[in-house]
């Protein structure tokens, strides 16, 4: 990737819609890179790694938290909105990344976690100190029943009651994950404006945009009503052994109130030119995704855990596209997807065939991931494949995993440090013992090793990367997915007048085997008598058959395909 000559710091928002059908490259800071010797990754540390991710060929990268905090849940529990923690830095060190990357032509995405702080964030601490302090109801109180008991069955994601015992205050207060991420109470104003200064204070720095973890979070219902248990075939966004997934969870989340808000939101991020993506964890994702990004009005683009998951076959991922599709045409929404990210195991293992990492497979998953309709977020080390690591138990960090052990080992495992150099100790991540070890295996697939090898993984997703860059069509055309056998997902992709659509101004068929056999594909009607595109990086996966009706694809393989009068497909 050729850099941007710009250097300033702060971005030219000009192209205002960068981010439909933008790949954004997510960073978990302590497991990047380390520059000072601690064992902990920093944010010089990101910097000095920068040019890799430019090499990429991605649009943006997404750093998830680095803000003041204990710790507790790994940044996600935040002691101060305002402030670098010092294990990652300082404010200046995030000025020096911010202007680095926007060297390099890469836009600039911040976590921010606005539905709970940490308890030692200093509005909790003022806030239990009594029920009539200025803060009092800047949480989540209530009175515990007459029997002392809980004030309703909330239960907590991370297992057990949602609710803690504040003895100071003789209540208990609402936490919907760890017990030391207390909620922050959205029904009150003065809240809203505090987060939404928090996020102007990020904005006047100079970031291209958010992502807002657990934004569906946001609100509870204020009389407190009891959830109803889940119903039978419900898909539950957590572990089937986690009691969280017993309940439908119709007053704790996901609630109406939090429109106006993602309204007000989006109010301060247009001011700046800013661009936001929302996670969404709910077992009705779509209709929230297609509500939460309504065109102009709210967040510009969402994702939930539906790719997320153990399932991996194509008739899943095609219902989850096609769902949040029909969502999405109601409201003018966008969507963005994601195989793998920092709270499940990595997709190189998680979608093998027998848990195994795959070098092909791992290729197959990019090029499924990178022709989808949306926006991507790529995780730091899926563009080398690299499989979920084994963490032995007396390693482990994540309180996930120590609440869950042995069914659940946590996400430790997905989290482990980046595999720079295959022949360095600790695989050039630190010159200390890492605060997660380094996984043999993963080192194996370090970054400089496969780039030195023209068939690897990373090659791959930098030819797959450059070539949906040049790809209008990829970026911005429609899907329509094509009936094929059980392994194979198919689906057309157009770019052109809606009116036009029998004749586009683009078309391509793309088709994927998942699994480790040829499988013989019958041609749509349309396609009968189409062309193989063999320029592009999935070429040579595939044939066709001497009588044009058929396509016969290689064991995890590939193919494009165009009409026979088409030129190729064209770029602008």
């Amino acid at each position: 990737m050729t850099p941007n000559t710009q250097s300033q710091s702060t971005p030219d928002h000009a192209d205002s819609a960068w981010w439909r059908g933008a790949v954004i490259y997510q960073i978990y800071p302590r497991s990047f890179q380390d520059s000072n010797g601690d064992g902990i990754g920093d944010l010089p540390g990101i910097t000095a790694r920068l040019d890799h991710v430019a090499s990429l060929g991605v649009d943006a990268i997404w750093i998830s938290p680095f803000f003041r905090s204990p710790m507790k849940d790994f940044g996600y529990d935040v002691a101060d909105y305002r402030d670098v923690d010092p294990i990652f830095g300082t404010l200046a060190d995030f000025d020096a990344l911010l202007a680095r990357a926007h060297q390099l032509g890469l836009k600039v995405m911040i976590d921010q976690v606005l539905s709970h702080t940490s308890d030692q964030h200093a509005w909790f601490q003022e806030s239990r100190l009594s029920r009539d302090n200025p803060k009092s109801d800047w949480y989540v109180w209530a009175d515990a029943r007459a029997d002392g008991t809980p004030p309703n069955n909330w239960l907590s994601v991370f297992g057990g009651s949602a609710w803690q015992w504040d003895s100071r205050r003789r209540q208990y207060y609402l936490h919907s994950f760890l017990s030391s991420q207390p909620d922050l109470n959205f029904h009150n104003p003065a809240v809203q404006d505090a987060l939404l200064g928090e996020v102007r204070f990020w904005c006047e720095k100079g970031v291209d945009g958010f992502r807002f973890d657990a934004c569906n979070h946001q609100f509870h219902d204020a009389q407190l009503r009891d959830n109803p248990p889940a119903q039978g075939g419900e898909v539950s966004t957590v572990r089937a052994d986690n009691p969280y997934a017993m309940q439908q969870h119709l007053h704790d989340k996901s609630r109406p109130e939090n429109l106006v808000f993602l309204e007000r939101l989006r109010g301060v991020l247009d001011a700046f030119g800013a661009t936001s993506i929302g996670e969404v964890g709910d077992e009705n994702a779509p209709p929230l995704m297609a509500d939460y990004t309504e065109a102009g009005r709210r967040l510009h683009m969402a994702y939930s855990f539906s790719l997320l998951t153990a399932n991996s076959a194509p008739a899943h991922v095609r219902g989850e596209v096609e769902k949040l599709e029909r969502e999405i045409a109601r409201t003018g929404g966008w969507g963005c997807w994601a195989f793998s990210n920092h709270d499940v195991p990595r997709v190189a293992s998680r979608w093998s065939s027998d848990g195994q990492p795959d070098d092909r497979r791992s290729k197959l998953q990019l090029a499924m991931l990178l022709t989808l309709r949306g926006s991507v977020c790529l995780y730091q080390g899926e563009e080398l494949g690299l499989p979920e690591a084994d963490v032995p138990f007396e390693r482990l960090q994540d309180p996930y995993g120590l609440a869950f052990w042995p069914e659940f080992k946590g996400r430790d495992g997905c989290r482990t440090p980046m595999p720079w150099q295959a022949d360095e100790v600790q695989a050039g991540f630190s010159t200390a013992e890492p605060w997660l070890p380094v996984s043999a295996a993963q080192q194996a697939r370090a970054v400089d090793r496969q780039q030195a090898t023209p068939d690897s993984v990373l090659k791959t997703a930098q030819a797959l990367l450059a070539w949906r860059r040049a790809t209008p069509l990829l970026r911005e055309g429609s899907i329509r997915f094509v009936d094929a056998p059980e392994s194979v997902l198919m689906f057309e992709r157009r770019l052109g007048p809606a009116e036009a659509a029998d004749a586009p101004l683009e078309c391509m068929l793309l088709a994927f085997n998942t699994a480790d056999r040829p499988v013989e594909v019958p041609l749509p009607p349309a396609w009968q008598g189409a062309r193989l595109r063999a320029d592009t990086p999935l070429g040579g996966g595939a044939h066709l058959s001497a009588d044009g009706l058929s396509l016969r694809l290689d064991p995890l393989g590939a193919a494009i395909a165009c009409h026979a009068a088409d030129s190729g497909i064209r770029s602008r």
